[in-house]
């Protein structure tokens, strides 16, 4: 029976070097310096308003804030279950129509030339002013919200595409059409790893821009109800002055997005991170 070995001297060698050393620290630092920054900011919050002595329907303290989101969790949780499942599903359709009319605009200048001003259009006209029309000719209410957060993240998705796709290598394009590769071959090969790193920036955007479409067309909306987001949340505890209710409510939509962006980030590392320079660490 063989049993493996390290050399001791390799085994060291890695534990002391530097580089190893600087790397572990970065990373330990990454998590503790945010967490330390955010809690000496709420501990300097609480002591401010206990020695002000400010009334909660002003400014709460964030232990008020934590006492009444452990209080009305069942309530919170259950909108902002609807605003992630009407965040998901916008970023969702926002993705799949980017991509494809993305390809359709790389392929054809004409197709581009025709509906690229329309999306454009869509773009550059603010989603508070489009938000009353849609719930006018939609019926359904969830519907409305949906398209009103699908148009504010479909643009990222859909001009970065584009731009991915045309940004292959001219030199690479004809080694392609040289060896006489298929449309496929080119696609899948060539087209696609070079619009892989403007597809992950696109998409860091565009989830948090379907959170802020979710949350601003409920605005507009002004729906109540138990089936609502959290943007009704806040809106029902403005006009209640429940202002502790309504910074936990505004709590969690900041939960929220710093969760996408987290995904987002860890997707854009896992897809690009061993061959793209935007995610490959740097030798010092």
């Amino acid at each position: 029976m063989s049993i493996s070995t390290i050399d001791p001297a390799v085994a060291e060698s890695e534990i002391l070097d530097p580089r190893i050393l600087l790397e572990r620290r970065e990373r330990r630092l990454r998590v503790i310096m945010p967490i330390v920054s955010i809690l000496a900011v709420l501990g300097l919050w609480e002591f401010l308003v206990w020695y002000n002595e400010v009334p909660h329907y002003l400014i709460p303290a964030p232990s008020l804030i934590a006492k009444t989101l452990v209080q009305d969790w069942s309530s919170l949780m259950q909108s902002a279950a609807f605003t992630v499942k009407l965040t998901l599903l916008s970023l969702g359709l926002a993705i799949i129509g980017g991509v494809l009319l993305g390809m359709l605009f790389a392929l054809s200048r004409t197709v581009e030339m025709c509906l690229f001003p329309f999306a454009v259009i869509l773009q550059v006209t603010p989603i508070i002013a489009i938000a009353p029309l849609i719930l006018i000719y939609v019926s359904n209410t969830f519907f409305a919200l949906l398209i009103c957060a699908w148009i504010v993240a479909f643009f990222p998705i859909l001009s970065n595409t584009a731009i991915g796709l045309r940004s292959a290598d001219h030199n690479l394009r004809d080694m392609f059409r040289l060896y006489q590769a298929t449309p496929w071959q080119r696609l899948r090969h060539l087209l696609i790893p070079s619009a892989l790193p403007y597809f992950m920036a696109a998409l860091k955007i565009a989830g948090g821009l379907s959170l802020i479409g979710a949350v601003v067309a409920e605005f507009v909306a002004g729906t109540a109800g138990q089936n609502t987001g959290l943007a009704s949340r806040i809106l029902e505890s403005s006009f209640r002055n429940e202002i502790p209710r309504m910074f936990a409510a505004l709590f969690l939509v900041s939960v929220l997005g710093v969760g996408i962006f987290l995904v987002t980030s860890w997707l854009s590392h896992l897809v690009l991170g061993h061959w793209h320079e935007s995610e490959i660490k740097r030798e010092t």
